[in-house]
């Protein structure tokens, strides 16, 4: 074709757009996402970029909701994409689960979520023939008790539910939830059991969910229904764990995978057989002794959980490594239902290394735990924890559910349906806080103001991106992204302030928190992907956990106990670092190395310490020095600004020298204000930023955040426990306050005498003064000191006889 000369550019013309064709054709995104081409892009970070490839949006799918409960029978549709309706619409969860999709009147394509034995991201596919999966998303698996009332069943009287069958409880029980979250006009309610089956802690060990029977069929879908319960069949009366489900009476009875609700785990003791309706006390004892002899053969796992923080203060400051137990919130009225005599308890984040057990730590209105030696209201650690652990899916690591079997279900077996809760505390007894060792805090707050693990105290406005922390030995790394800032005239000002932090431990995902172009709000990503918090508050993520309960902060969270704090307030970012003890000796950057010697903290990447009070133009090129790399870095760069602003400028910006003072003019009509509002601690802080901004709002947000930080390190500070005292066998003691400087005073009951000491003093080295205490009865004395008389004589006779006799000898 190309043989003639008068053709030859037609015939390169030709070619070329075939090349083109091509290339396009071969850069699509399906199967492809994630991934950056040549031309185009099929990463999360094309659409701001605005590099995406042309078919982005119809394969790497957005979806809403994004979130349901790990139960599964969520309806979420595929946003941005319609499809023919005659199309075979499945998903595949995890690459191995299918459930049936469906497309609607509208052609928007729907998926249904399956039931998960674990939380966090679920990578999904979707195929539309059946066969190729070509289309890729996230769905976000979430513990069911943190799920939003809106997205399960309620149960009108839930106290009614789970004693339903105990003396003078009975009547009808009845449920409610939304109805348009079901797609039938007919529902049936169903029960359907879970339980964990196979030998503890072996590869065969299955946690199991299993569909009962049918409570109510064919029922209209307004929203409620209500029934008399009756005792079941006796092979399914023997289920006292499971939900209520309520799914399209279009389904057979069971079906798995379907729209569908639930209800949280509850004890079924509405459907239990006869003789716990006869002897409801009498029954639930036979089942606490059967649980007493199971706990027994299993291994003890109370050995490996984390000790509890000796106070409320230190236990709510600890965020590293606690977490609010939202069955008893002191932010939420404290109405702590299996907690009685508690405001608050937390749990520990983490599970405990070989078991995966959990600790609960709970705290009165004074601040002082409360323990199950002096109440049925005290904290309990848990075999299976209630979030569940990873690596999640099999017993007794289930969030949720493991902690029902293992940990409540019990409870009311021991304590609730009958008063033997000696029992239960035998297992679950409260830990104290003898070996609890509080973080260690460090803040970057204001523009910017640095505050070290070892208290030194210094300000740098570089530009650039550094290194905050890194420990090579924990494979942590928090890194620190500044940005000039502007007056409110929109001129650059010479000072700077933190505007992203980015973070991860090992091989967790990469977090980086960000300042969003909202005033005072944060942005969150994962892997460089957005994360949304407007459907959930807490998500689990791969080697880290992540709390936003509001767009101004953000915590995360870190396997080693670390906790990173980030706040948005003033128009600046206030971060706060939280390391446990281990890190000791083991970290640098920035934030200096923690090993409470402060004349270290100026150690720079290469080892070379400056002394602390070196100028701030040395401090400046001290603090240029801990800039990252491109090949380090953390960061995600999705806007032409970021790219050419930090990607390919230098790490820190030589050109930006900022003022390393501030002039404090008599003349100038801020001053006096400034000196006014910036007193005590902080106040050097305050006053270079509210001049060098001309904003006293500015200094305030950071005196504001010293004062936070303060307030922070003060909570957790070291407390010294003597542990717990038990009163004496038939005597019995007043207080239950077991710190530093706290006194416990015993008595004994009529007809017994207190030997010991009656008070009992915890001192500064973690011991109580006197003696152990007890109470012995008065006829137990006389024999005792009747006993004691006769020997007395005994002895006085022979020593009598021996002297008779030697006197006889001479």
């Amino acid at each position: 074709m190309c043989k003639y000369n008068n053709k030859i550019h037609l015939c390169m013309f030709i070619v070329l757009l075939l090349q083109l064709f091509s290339r396009t054709a071969a850069q699509s995104c399906a199967r492809s996402c994630g991934e950056k081409f040549n031309t185009c892009s099929c990463h999360a970070t094309c659409e701001s970029l605005k590099d995406c490839c042309a078919d982005y949006k119809l394969f790497c799918l957005d979806i809403e909701p994004h979130s349901g409960s790990l139960l599964g029978g969520t309806d979420f549709k595929i946003l941005n994409a319609t499809f023919e309706q005659s199309i075979n619409l499945t998903c595949r969860f995890n690459s191995e689960i299918l459930t049936e999709g469906y497309v609607d009147e509208n052609g928007v394509g729907h998926c249904i979520t399956p039931l998960l034995y674990e939380s966090g991201w679920i990578p999904f596919e979707m195929s539309t023939d059946g066969v190729n999966y070509d289309r890729s998303g996230r769905w976000l698996s979430v513990h069911h008790s943190k799920l939003s009332p809106f997205y399960k069943i309620i149960f009108a009287n839930a106290t009614q539910w789970q004693y339903y069958g105990t003396p003078n409880v009975s009547g009808d029980l009845k449920m409610i939830w939304i109805p348009s979250l079901i797609k039938a006009e007919r529902v049936n309610i169903e029960l359907w059991g879970y339980n964990e089956t196979g030998k503890a802690y072996s590869a065969n060990w299955e946690a199991e969910w299993k569909y009962l029977y049918t409570v109510g069929r064919d029922v209209p879908n307004n929203g409620v229904f209500s029934f008399t319960p009756q005792i079941a069949e006796h092979l399914y009366s023997l289920w006292d764990l499971g939900s209520m489900r309520v799914s399209p009476s279009t389904k057979p009875d069971g079906a798995r995978d379907v729209n569908a609700l639930w209800s949280g785990a509850h004890a079924i003791a509405w459907h239990l057989e006869e003789a716990f309706r006869k002897d409801s006390a009498g029954w639930a004892l036979e089942k606490c002794i059967n649980w007493d002899k199971e706990e027994k053969a299993m291994p003890n796992f109370l050995t490996e959980i984390t000790d509890c923080p000796c106070t409320l203060a230190q236990a709510r400051a600890d965020t590293g490594r606690f977490h609010t137990d939202y069955g008893c919130d002191i932010e939420a009225g404290s109405l702590c239902i299996y907690h009685p005599g508690a405001v608050h308890c937390v749990r520990a984040i983490q599970g405990s290394p070989e078991y995966g057990a959990g600790q609960q730590c709970c705290y009165d209105s004074t601040g002082a735990q409360v323990l199950t030696g002096d109440s049925i209201g005290g904290s309990t650690p848990d075999r299976g924890h209630d979030w569940g652990e990873p690596p999640y899916k099999k017993p007794p690591r289930v969030p949720g559910f493991s902690h029902w079997k293992y940990d409540v279900i019990s409870f009311y077996y021991c304590c609730l349906w009958s008063d033997n809760c000696k029992y239960y505390f035998t297992h679950r007894p409260s830990s104290d806080c003898r070996t609890y060792r509080p973080p260690r805090a460090a803040a970057v707050l204001g523009d910017p103001h640095f505050i070290t693990f070892d208290g030194v105290t210094f300000t740098f406005n570089g530009k650039g991106e550094y290194s905050l922390l890194h420990s090579s030995d924990y494979e942590l790394s928090v890194q620190g992204r500044t940005e000039p800032m502007k007056f409110e005239n929109g001129t650059v000002a010479m000072a700077t302030r933190l505007s992203s932090v980015a973070m991860r431990e090992k091989d967790s995902d990469v977090i980086e928190v960000r300042l969003r172009d909202q005033v005072d709000e944060l942005q969150v990503l994962m892997n460089q992907q957005v994360l949304s918090f407007s459907e959930q508050k807490w998500i689990d993520l791969k080697g880290v956990f992540v709390f936003s309960p509001k767009p101004t902060d953000v915590t995360v969270m870190f396997p080693s106990g670390t906790g990173v704090e980030v706040r948005a307030g003033g128009g600046v970012m206030t971060l706060t670092i939280l390391l446990p003890h281990d890190l000791q000796n083991h970290t640098q950057g920035l934030l200096g190395t923690m090993n409470d010697e402060p004349e270290d903290d100026f150690t720079s990447s290469n080892g070379v310490i400056i002394p602390l009070n070196s100028s701030a133009q040395d401090i400046f090129t001290y603090c240029a020095g801990w800039a990252i790399r491109n090949e380090t870095s953390l960061f995600t760069y999705d806007s032409t600004h970021l790219l050419n602003e930090y990607y390919y400028a230098p790490k820190h910006d030589p050109s930006f020298i900022p003022n390393f003072s501030v002039t404090e003019d008599p003349e100038d009509p801020l001053l006096e204000p400034t000196l006014n509002l910036c007193a005590g601690e902080g106040a050097s802080f305050c006053k270079y930023d509210a001049l060098s901004m001309r904003s006293l709002e500015q200094g305030n947000a950071t005196l504001l955040a010293y004062r936070s930080h303060t307030s922070t390190k003060k909570a957790l500070e070291p407390v010294q426990s003597c542990g717990w005292l038990s009163p004496p066998n038939h005597g019995w003691k007043e207080g239950t306050l077991y710190l530093e400087g706290a006194t416990v005073t015993f008595s004994c009951n009529s007809g017994y005498r207190l030997y010991g000491s009656q008070e009992r003093t915890c001192q500064a080295g973690g011991k109580w003064s006197g003696q152990d205490t007890h109470c012995v009865a008065d006829n137990t004395l006389a024999i005792v000191l009747g006993s004691v008389g006769a020997v007395l004589a005994l002895v006085v006779m022979v020593i009598a006889i021996a002297v008779y006799t030697k006197k006889q000898k001479k």
